[in-house]
């Protein structure tokens, strides 16, 4: 018995690292194109607290969410029954996530509580991360939703091909930044 639960907390691991990793790349992109967060980061605000987005280190920021989402998944183990057997589980991950990783951050972030109350950054910094968030949230619960509700093959194999290319992507953008990778003109 001990067994199969671990080997459901390891799948369980696997699914949430893996959604987490799709749904932020997928947001981020988003964010960069459609929010335009190039210009947002190097106004006089931003510029303080974000790295610009040509930066390395925010190319090579994909490739390290796999461990962000490990410890996501840590953190949702012992509320995994609830998640996943509750008829608003997945409602309520999302929920817990959306209010414990933007509004009700333990430091000022821009658009948490504590961010409104203890920054200098004006309004628009604050609503300017609302779209993205959501976008994440939602493309993660739904990735994980279908993910339990569809357990077919398919869909490991394909977490497996995206959240490689993902890293590759990532560390190849990153050492192309820091001028260790030659791309041909």
């Amino acid at each position: 018995m001990e067994n199969r639960n671990q080997n459901q907390n390891t799948v369980f691991v696997w699914r949430i690292a893996a959604s987490h990793v799709l749904a932020y790349f997928i947001a981020g992109i988003f964010a960069v194109y459609f929010m335009n967060y190039k210009e947002h980061y190097a106004s006089q605000y931003m510029s303080l607290l974000m790295l610009p987005v040509d930066s390395p280190m925010v190319a090579l920021g994909p490739s390290l969410q796999i461990f962000r989402g490990i410890i996501i998944a840590l953190v949702l183990i012992p509320f995994k029954n609830i998640i996943l057997n509750d008829r608003f589980g997945i409602l309520k991950m999302a929920g817990l996530i959306f209010g414990l990783s933007f509004i009700s951050t333990i430091g000022p972030t821009p658009g948490s509580f504590e961010g409104y109350i203890y920054t200098i950054l004006p309004l628009q910094y604050h609503l300017l991360g609302i779209p993205e968030t959501i976008l994440y949230i939602s493309l993660f619960s739904v990735f994980i939703g279908g993910w339990y509700k569809y357990n077919k093959p398919v869909i490991n194999i394909l977490s497996i091909i995206f959240t490689l290319l993902i890293v590759l992507m990532s560390v190849m953008g990153y050492l192309k930044a820091v001028g260790l990778l030659k791309v041909p003109n």
